[in-house]
């Protein structure tokens, strides 16, 4: 976790070099000679988010309180949390869920009347997802 923090925090100041390198050289243009803000924005943004990114990791790493067992290089597979979740491999409710969100997005691209036929459906499959194990064989 610290080495992916330290490459983070190295991208932070590497596209901070480079968006004062983009600046500059915008600037000396001899067909333009002004600031082009798009590239120095979204440059200065990619700085700012790997630093944001790098402080975040700094922090988690600092949180646990050392490397976890993924990170070691002598750790093994059974050393991490085996636990990953818990999955429903027979269920349709994401496949719904899915359906309805290729929906909403033809919405926005062909007919805006699509998307709420999108967004109904959608909210049927989130709620038979979240609610499927309160009917039927597996209630609890």
């Amino acid at each position: 976790m610290r080495t992916n923090a330290r490459i983070f925090y190295g991208l932070a100041v590497f596209f901070a070099f480079v968006t004062v390198i983009y600046v500059v050289w915008s600037y000396l243009d001899p067909f333009h000679g002004t600031i082009e803000w798009v590239g120095t924005f979204c440059l200065a943004l990619s700085a700012l988010l790997a630093a944001f990114i790098g402080f975040y990791l700094g922090k988690v790493y600092s949180a646990q309180g050392g490397e976890t067992p993924e990170d070691r290089l002598d750790g093994n597979i059974d050393d991490g949390d085996p636990e990953s979740g818990f999955f429903s491999p027979w269920s349709w409710w994401p496949v719904v869920l899915a359906a309805s969100a290729a929906l909403v997005f033809l919405g926005l691209a062909a007919g805006f009347w699509v998307a709420y036929i999108g967004l109904a459906i959608g909210a049927v499959a989130l709620v038979g997802w979240v609610y499927e194990y309160y009917r039927g064989l597996f209630a609890r």
